[in-house]
């Protein structure tokens, strides 16, 4: 088939940011638009208008170009899909081609956009993402985060220079819109990590003993409550904490129900002397 030249009145153009049509005036201003970039492997979708021909489904090659009819190989790794469906068109105006060309290009399928999820959750490992991708969705690919994780995870993020900025998420604050990250989208080649919670210690004469999550603001009698509550054996009057010190020294202290858990605290419930 021969190509006419397109020439005339400049249809609105449409961009695709992976799957959601953008027109060109609504495009963003910022940077977010470079949060999905193509990598080898990707599967892509190209409509040029008005050319039939030239629609079809391609694969990010190996040297990160794309194979297209009648203009043959052009670069897009490292692009969004904006900047790719530009690129393109650059290409089909610098062969004359078309005069006025307008190319939409939507990720069908990513296989080089991945985030490492770490520390405690189900599933560690590494999961794709695309445009939307939000850092509950990636928690949730993980299996979720186990009994024994914290409120708050670290996101790493590269900055370009070999060095990873941290950026701390407080789960909790996601629901009262405090935290704005966990509603952004991730990029290719971040790090999520869950620490382990603040935990402490209990023994002697409980229902359960063994090591729990701190809680905020816990008090013993809740921690005892936590383990199963005292035996008929143990009394709430006979308590003693180990608790960690500067130096890396413990003192042992005669603990009170109301007393406040400290992190890595290690709560033992004494025999009843009656």
């Amino acid at each position: 088939m021969i190509l006419k030249r397109i020439s005339g009145l400049a249809l609105s153009l449409l961009l695709v940011y992976c799957g959601t049509a953008v027109r060109a005036a609504d495009a963003p201003t910022d940077d977010s638009h470079r949060l999905v970039q193509l990598g080898s492997g990707d599967s892509i979708s190209v409509h040029v208008y008005g050319q039939s021909d030239m629609d079809g489904i391609v694969a990010v090659a190996e040297d990160g170009t794309i194979s297209l009819p009648l203009i043959g190989s052009v670069n897009v790794v490292g692009l969004s899909p904006i900047e790719a469906a530009r690129r393109v068109e650059e290409e089909l105006k610098n062969r004359q081609l078309l005069v006025d060309p307008q190319v939409t290009i939507a990720v069908v399928q990513s296989h080089s956009q991945r985030v490492s999820v770490l520390g405690e959750v189900h599933t560690p490992g590494r999961y794709p993402i695309d445009a939307s991708t939000t850092l509950i969705d990636l928690l949730a690919q993980a299996g979720g985060i186990t009994s024994l994780g914290a409120d708050f995870v670290y996101v790493l993020r590269p900055d370009g220079a070999g060095h990873a900025n941290r950026y701390p998420v407080d789960l909790k604050g996601i629901a009262n819109n405090k935290d704005a990250l966990p509603m952004q989208t991730l990029q290719g080649g971040d790090s999520v990590y869950v620490p382990r919670a603040e935990q402490f210690y209990i023994y002697g004469e409980v229902g359960t003993p063994g090591m729990y999550r701190l809680e905020p603001g816990m008090t013993v009698v809740e921690a005892i409550a936590r383990a199963g509550g005292v035996t008929a054996r143990g009394s709430e009057r006979r308590l003693e904490i180990k608790r960690s010190i500067k130096g890396g020294k413990t003192e042992k202290l005669s603990g009170k129900a109301d007393d406040l858990v400290q992190p890595d605290d290690i709560i033992r419930v004494k025999e009843s002397i009656f």
